[in-house]
């Protein structure tokens, strides 16, 4: 696709803005939503990562984080069975008692490849969460060669999140990786010889993959042209793009905004963050043909081996690599 393409699209996914107003006033816009692919679901183009919510030394911050988040109009909440030793999904749990459950669209993810591994994790998340369903499965770190068949395999994790939603413990299903397109692409290959499709996938786009390896040139085009969400992450390589002195935070924002994309999580750890993300959120600004381009060259040198993307490149990122037990027991 090309970058009009991607403009055009990601344009088409954005929903009619309201206003919020308050006696008869126009205040400041809502945060901009996004159609979630195909699934009818609607969703703020900014999400509020699981992970940086588990660090906050004192637990109660954490909850006002999430809280002011969403009172400010950010519905989209990201969090995984493993973050944090299960504390995220915790704080974010307390959080959403007192009536913020029903105003959110939660996701959580699961390390499983095996049904059983996979079901008793999806159980956990849930009690942890306080909630009876999340809005959105996935199946993290799809990051090795042979995870696609092992998810497929019978006795597989997709099984469990088929029974899962078959439940009511989940609305829809996805999966999410970092490390390799051609891994993503064939993780869609092998569910669709399966006959089954996934309603999301989670994976890196920000503006150094656009250089190396890319995610946003292998596998967002697919997804696009197959209605499946596009969920993006890493927008500022968490943080090693933002320290290469290329590019901004509030820029690294804007251009994975401009991709046509569900909605961007992002690290929130603070609420100088949180107020940072709210802001461009409601600006719902996409970048011009001009400005991508102009952002692209400042980035094409730090981008073009690869180091900044830590997360491609080395095992840093890769939790279910330090921790293979995760996963579960190994077929055979």
């Amino acid at each position: 696709m090309t970058r009009r393409e991607f403009i055009d699209a990601a344009l088409a996914l954005i929903v009619a803005p309201k206003m919020a107003s308050a006696a008869g006033k126009r205040t400041a816009p809502n945060v901009s939503r996004r159609k979630l692919g195909r699934t009818g679901a609607e969703v703020s183009c900014i999400g509020v990562g699981g992970y940086h919510i588990g660090h906050q030394q004192d637990p109660a911050e954490s909850i006002r984080i999430i809280r002011r988040a969403i009172d400010g109009g950010i519905t989209f909440l990201d969090n995984c069975w493993d973050y944090n030793g299960g504390e995220s999904e915790i704080r974010m749990g307390n959080a959403l008692r007192d009536g913020y459950r029903a105003k959110a669209f939660l996701m959580t993810k699961i390390d499983g490849r095996d049904r059983e591994t996979a079901a008793s994790q999806i159980d956990e998340s849930l009690r942890r969460l306080q909630t009876d369903h999340v809005d959105l499965l996935q199946l993290h770190e799809v990051i090795r060669d042979d995870d696609p068949e092992r998810a497929f395999a019978a006795g597989g994790a997709i099984e469990a999140m088929l029974a899962a939603r078959k439940a009511g413990k989940a609305r829809f299903l996805g999966f999410t990786g970092h490390k390799s397109p051609r891994i993503h692409l064939k993780m869609l290959d092998t569910a669709h010889a399966n006959g089954f499709r996934f309603d999301t996938v989670q994976m890196p786009l920000n503006v150094m993959d656009a250089h190396f390896d890319s995610f946003e040139k292998q596998v967002l085009p697919r997804l696009v042209r197959e209605g499946i969400g596009a969920l993006a992450m890493k927008p500022m390589g968490d943080p090693f793009i933002l320290d290469t002195g290329t590019v901004s935070a509030r820029e690294c924002l804007r251009y994975d905004l401009s991709l046509p994309v569900s909605v961007v999580i992002t690290g929130i750890d603070s609420f100088e963050r949180l107020d940072q993300a709210l802001s461009v959120a409601r600006e719902s600004k996409v970048l011009s043909e001009k400005e991508v381009a102009a952002v692209l060259v400042r980035t094409a040198e730090a981008a073009k081996t690869g180091s900044v993307e830590k997360y491609k490149t080395s095992h840093h990122f890769d939790g279910t690599v330090q921790h293979p037990e995760w996963l579960g027991p190994r077929a055979g």
